[in-house]
């Protein structure tokens, strides 16, 4: 597995880019990032600006080290949709998790997740020598769990308490996976617009 931490990875197709997240263009989340429902699955909430300022200066701070953040981009309308990241990076074990995924609410539902998520996939298994790539999504958040299903990942299981949201409550969370031997069959099968 190539380390990619030190890395510029542009991720692109006709639907959207993925660029590293930067703070100056990470502040055009603001229009977007203030949405409690956005916000109900991720262990916190962003509610006010400081809130925001806080939350660029986490995602800073673990770039590079603990994961690789993207701000996602929508062709379509040019406009910054919001973020997503290779995080739980585990270089020994050729793994990592694609997650921490949001938009704002004008962009879902709408095939940027779809692109978005092919292009992570196929540059962590075809560019980066990845064996595993996993997610997880609260046991409650259906809408997620049927997003992770579309992509071609299998359900592995439920891990109990694995997360405490921002009220405190302990939360069970869903996790998926793909293998590097599965990615060819499920690339034609899942992904064949992008072919």
């Amino acid at each position: 597995m190539r380390n990619f931490l030190n890395d510029t990875i542009r991720l692109e197709n006709e639907r959207v880019l993925l660029v590293p997240f930067e703070e100056q263009a990470a502040n055009k989340l603001r229009d977007i990032i203030f949405d409690d429902k956005v916000w109900k699955f991720m262990g916190m909430y962003i509610k006010n600006e400081a809130h925001f300022k806080d939350y660029i200066a986490d995602t800073l701070s673990q770039q590079y080290k603990t994961a690789y953040p993207f701000l996602i981009i929508d062709k379509q309308t040019n406009e910054v949709a919001g973020s997503t990241r290779f995080g739980n990076i585990n270089f020994n074990s050729e793994k990592l998790e694609i997650g921490w995924t949001w938009y704002g609410k004008k962009f879902q539902g709408t095939g940027l997740n779809k692109a978005c998520k092919y292009e992570l996939i196929r540059y962590g298994f075809e560019e980066i020598g990845l064996r595993r790539i996993q997610w997880s999504t609260d046991l409650e958040n259906t809408r997620s769990q049927k997003a992770i299903e579309k992509l071609g990942a299998g359900r592995e299981g439920i891990f109990r308490n694995n997360y405490i949201d921002s009220s405190g409550k302990s939360k069970d969370d869903v996790y998926y996976s793909m293998i590097k031997e599965d990615w060819p069959d499920i690339k034609k099968q899942f992904f064949p617009e992008f072919l």
